[in-house]
C-alpha cells in the first residue's frame, strides 16, 4: 500500500448531487426547488416561527402568567441528608461549605433545610432558610439553627 493507490472502502463514499448543471444531470431546470414561491428564490431564508403564512402558534396562543424577577430560589436539603453527612464525616457543624464538599449543592446555591427524614445527631446547622418542621427536628435533637 502506497499513497498513490489509497482509496476508500467499497460503498463508503457517495457522489455528491450536482444541482443546476443542465438537463443532462437530471437536476437542471428548477434545480430541485420546485416551481415558484419563496423557497424557489435566491436569498430565501425562513424566519424563525414562520408557518407558511398560517398564523404562527406563538401568536395564536394567549399570553399568561408572571415570572417574578426577584424570586429567591433555594436548593432543598432534607434533615435525613444532614444525618447521613454527620455519620459519614463526623461533623458537628453543618454549613453550606460542608454540603458543597459533600456534593449536594453548587457554588452559588442558596440552601433551605426541610424536615423530611429523621435526625438523631446533635448538630449546629447553618443555612439560608429553614422550614418550621426542620427547625423543630433539629432542636428536638438538642441542635442549634443559624440562619445566614
Amino acid at each position: 500500500m502506497e499513497l498513490h493507490n489509497l482509496k476508500p472502502a467499497e460503498g463508503s463514499t457517495k457522489n455528491r448531487k450536482r444541482i443546476a448543471r443542465g438537463p443532462g444531470s437530471g437536476h437542471g431546470g428548477t434545480a430541485t426547488r420546485g416551481h415558484k414561491g419563496a423557497q424557489s428564490r435566491s436569498g430565501y431564508s425562513r424566519k424563525r416561527g414562520f408557518e407558511g403564512g398560517q398564523m404562527p402558534i406563538q401568536r395564536r396562543l394567549p399570553k399568561f402568567g408572571f415570572k417574578n424577577p426577584f424570586r429567591t430560589e433555594y436548593k432543598a436539603i432534607n434533615i435525613g441528608i444532614l444525618q447521613q453527612i454527620a455519620e459519614k464525616s463526623g461533623l458537628s457543624t453543618i454549613d453550606v461549605d460542608a454540603l458543597r464538599s459533600a456534593g449536594f449543592v453548587s457554588r452559588n446555591d442558596m440552601v433551605k433545610i426541610l424536615g423530611n427524614g429523621t435526625l438523631t445527631a446533635k448538630l449546629e446547622v447553618k443555612a439560608h432558610a429553614f422550614s418550621k418542621k426542620a427547625v423543630e427536628a433539629i432542636e428536638a435533637a438538642n441542635g442549634t439553627v443559624v440562619k445566614l
